[in-house]
């Protein structure tokens, strides 16, 4: 996995981590957060990318355990 001194979340991203943690749809997050659906995949998919994640759920797992959200 990426050391977490080279991992750096965006807030946007940081924020759609800790709704998927509350169980929430990417639906749902983007009305929460006033935008698209394809926008919050967007930032997902761009944590993944950066955490070497293959799901969500591990990302969220990963992401927390190295303390980012």
């Amino acid at each position: 996995m990426a050391d977490v001194q080279e991992v750096v979340l965006s807030e946007r991203e940081k924020q759609c981590l800790r709704w998927i943690e509350q169980g929430k749809s990417s639906w749902a997050i983007g009305v929460i957060l006033n935008v698209s659906e394809n926008t919050v995949n967007f930032h997902v998919k761009n944590a993944m990318r950066k955490l070497e994640a293959t799901s969500r759920t591990q990302c969220v797992v990963k992401a927390r355990r190295l303390g980012l959200i």
